[in-house]
């Protein structure tokens, strides 16, 4: 990706267009190695202090080649220690990422798109609107900013793409973003330590599984087609009973490993004992992990949390059936950055909010 300069964006470039590009300038592919190490474990973003390339290279490099980053808009600090970070990308846009420390593992929750197309009733992203995909440089340049706010002893351990933005419908700039954030070379994370979420497009979670299978978190919310077409409008188009086959087909293809299912706790809306008993019909002994999330509000929202009581007892229905469930812990709510509370700045070019009409083929 070039920048305004005309300047070659070396951030999030794939292995194989490196390679190219070094071999353009009359470089070996070597080349390609050494510089990813620089960028992702080093965090050198000046081509002056790769001290292990030769003096001619750099200043080539220097000429032709750039490692540019999102500007930070600013920074807000919870007093939970959560971080938020918000980035322009250009345009009047502006998009969000937040780290999360925890006792036993620091997480980063990524945007993939200034701004979100699937319209989900309950979700601070959706009611912006949509305006565009995020580059491979815009995403990985999330990950580079906050390794460099932050300590070493608070190191990034786990990757989520639950920011803003439905991550496979930007799925080539995702793979690639992806396949370089467990790529021994750069970022190096074990591929159980990124996880990448989606509201249901079927047809991506079946190619995923060959391009880049990591670990799989799926927005559910509800137990019944009826209720997901109001929560989740891109059910209108795969339904519950095909999204879960890609799922389980999905699982198989990287050993077994569980698909987490979200579940966000509505009050009076999915939150009854009938709605856990239909749950548990449809993931029951089945390699499926429930993660429930109490609802948080932002404003406009018809949505309440469900009490706490509520959703205590509807994780304990769901364990007695054998179903691995958990509830989140709300983090950052106090700086809007907690779950379905991400924003940013989004000048929308929707003309047609997807819940309101019928779904197209191709998403």
């Amino acid at each position: 990706m070039s920048t305004e300069s005309g300047k070659l964006n070396l951030i999030g470039l794939a292995p194989d267009s490196l390679a190219k590009f070094f071999v353009g300038l009359g470089e070996k592919p070597y080349r390609v190695k050494q510089i990813m190490r620089w960028i992702y474990q080093r965090g050198v973003l000046e081509f002056d202090e790769m001290t292990d390339l030769s003096l001619r290279l750099r200043s080539q490099l220097n000429l032709v080649a750039t490692m540019s980053l999102p500007k930070v808009i600013r920074i807000d600090h919870a007093r939970d220690g959560t971080l938020k970070w918000v980035l322009d990308v250009g345009a009047g846009q502006a998009v969000e990422a937040v780290y999360i420390p925890e006792p036993n593992r620091s997480t980063l929750c990524i945007s993939s798109q200034a701004g979100c197309a699937m319209d989900c009733s309950f979700c601070a992203t959706g009611r912006r609107g949509f305006n565009r995909n995020l580059s491979a440089a815009e995403i990985l340049g999330q990950v580079i900013i906050a390794n460099q706010e932050l300590a070493p002893e608070s190191s990034i351990t786990n990757i989520v793409f639950m920011g803003m933005g439905e991550p496979l419908a930007n799925y080539r700039e995702v793979v690639q973003v992806t396949k370089l954030l467990i790529d021994d070379h750069a970022m190096g994370l074990s591929r159980r330590r990124v996880t990448i979420s989606t509201s249901g497009l079927v047809p991506q979670i079946r190619k995923l599984a060959h391009d880049c299978n990591v670990a799989l978190a799926v927005s559910l919310h509800a137990p019944t087609d009826d209720l997901r077409d109001k929560l989740v409008p891109i059910n209108q188009r795969h339904r519950i009973n095909e999204l879960l086959e890609a799922c389980w087909n999905y699982s198989e293809s990287v050993a077994s490993r569980h698909i987490t299912f979200e579940y966000v706790m509505l009050a009076g809306v999915n939150d009854g004992v009938q709605d856990a008993i239909s749950l548990i019909k449809l993931l029951k002994n089945r390699p499926a992990k429930v993660n429930l999330i109490p609802f948080n509000s932002f404003p406009g929202t018809q949505y309440t949390c469900s009490e706490a009581d509520v959703i205590r007892r509807f994780c304990m229905k769901l364990r007695a059936s054998g179903i691995v469930a958990t509830i989140r812990r709300t983090r950052g709510d106090d700086i809007s950055a907690a779950c379905g509370q991400l924003a940013g700045q989004v000048k929308n070019r929707m003309l047609v909010r997807l819940g309101n009409r019928k779904i197209r083929a191709a998403l």
